[in-house]
This record gives structure tokens, sequence and C-alpha cells, in this order.
């Protein structure tokens, strides 16, 4: 079984003047060496989704399992060093430092995780070099094409090796030549040990993964027969 993270019966819900169910009794079991997209009318809660598989929200009700291992949502401190050790994000907004460079923003994620100076710098250099950007290493984000800049997030969510990709309309603000590039290099880093997850509008882009999801009334379901 290559099963790493397991969803049961995970509800969502948010009260305003009134109960919004947003998921609802969803399971699914994502495997290792797969990658996932998942499509959905604006609202249906895909990112709701994306931010409770990687910790950064919790269910109303129902269990996120990862690695056989029940997520216990009041430990905030171990699911922070969860997600740090299993996880990389990548957003549609970049969330890059302003003030700092290419270089240094990748290197911060992996001296927040535990790597010294040096070694993170030398990783960091790996990364930018197999992404075709060693010469834009000492630019800061403002000197940095769209496409460039989703490309340092993509090195910034490799650095500390994660299990798990997470990119939640990662090409929303690139054209779509560079949404292509984009796409391309994420499947390039496609393992037998990783599992990468993205949602997207776009139904080309989400008919390149190997498993189709939609999510749609707060349910989950596959759309596509390849996951087996």
């Amino acid at each position: 079984m290559n099963n790493f993270i397991e969803l049961k019966n995970l509800s969502k819900n948010y009260t305003t003047t009134k109960k919004l169910s947003v998921l609802n009794n969803v399971n699914y079991k994502f495997k290792k060496g797969k990658i996932y997209s998942l499509v959905g009318p604006s609202g249906s809660g895909k990112s709701t989704l994306l931010n409770i598989l990687s910790l950064i929200d919790r269910p109303t009700n129902g269990n996120l399992i990862i690695n056989n291992k029940k997520v216990n949502f009041n430990e905030s401190k171990i699911n922070d060093k969860i997600r740090s050790n299993f996880f990389g994000i990548i957003y549609q907004e970049k969330n890059l430092l302003n003030d700092f460079t290419a270089l240094e923003n990748i290197s911060l994620a992996a001296i927040a995780n535990g790597k010294n100076l040096n070694e993170s710098i030398k990783l960091s250099n790996k990364l930018l070099l197999k992404l075709k950007l060693k010469n834009r290493s000492n630019h800061f984000p403002s000197q940095l094409s769209g496409g460039e800049n989703q490309r340092i997030a993509i090195a910034r969510a490799l650095i500390n090796s994660p299990n798990i990709i997470i990119a939640d309309e990662p090409s929303g603000n690139l054209d779509y030549k560079n949404a292509k590039e984009f796409f391309k290099l994420l499947f390039n880093i496609k393992s037998k040990e990783k599992i990468i997850i993205y949602a997207t509008h776009n139904r080309y882009f989400a008919n390149l993964a190997d498993c189709r999801l939609q999510l749609i009334n707060g349910k989950l379901k596959s759309i596509n027969g390849r996951n087996k």
C-alpha cells in the first residue's frame, strides 16, 4: 500500500448568519507517486480542502491521516513540524519576501527547517541552477517576471525535499506560455515518493494529472480512472 494521505469523513462548516457546509463527509486516499488535479466552481471549497491537507486549517469533523498517523489539530507545534518536514506549498500569489533576493527567499525556507546557512545556500544554488535561474539569484522579486517568481516559489517549496507538494491555483496569475512552463516544471519533479496536488480552473492543465478530482456540493469524487 502506498497511500500516504487519507481523508475519513472529513467535513468543514462555517457559521456566520447561517451554517455553511463547504466539505461534507469527504473520503479519499492519496497515493505516493501520483499527481492529482482538483477542480470545481469558485467557492466550492478547493482552497479550504488544500489548507486542511497542509494543516493550515482544521476540519469541523472527521480525520486527516498522514503517513498512517491521525493528525491532532490541537497540537499546533507538532503540526508545524509535520508541515515543515512533509509539505512544500506553492500559492497563486507568490508570497515571496520583497526585500530579499531570490537566493535568500529560497534559503530562508531551509533555515527555518533547521538547516545551517551554508547548507541552505548550497541547496538554494542547486535549485536555482536546475530551474535555470542561477543568473537571477541576486535579483529581488520586483526585478523578476511572473514566471520567474513562480519558479522561485517552486524552489522554495522543494528545498526541504517534501513528500507532498500542494499548489493552489499556481498558474492563476501567469499568461498561458508561463503557465505551461510552470506545469512542465511541476511534472518534472514527480517521483514515486511524492504526492503532488494542485487546484486549477483550467481544464487543459487539470487533464494533465494522473488523477482528476472534482469538488462540488461539498463532495469529492474522482472524474477519471487513472488512479488505480
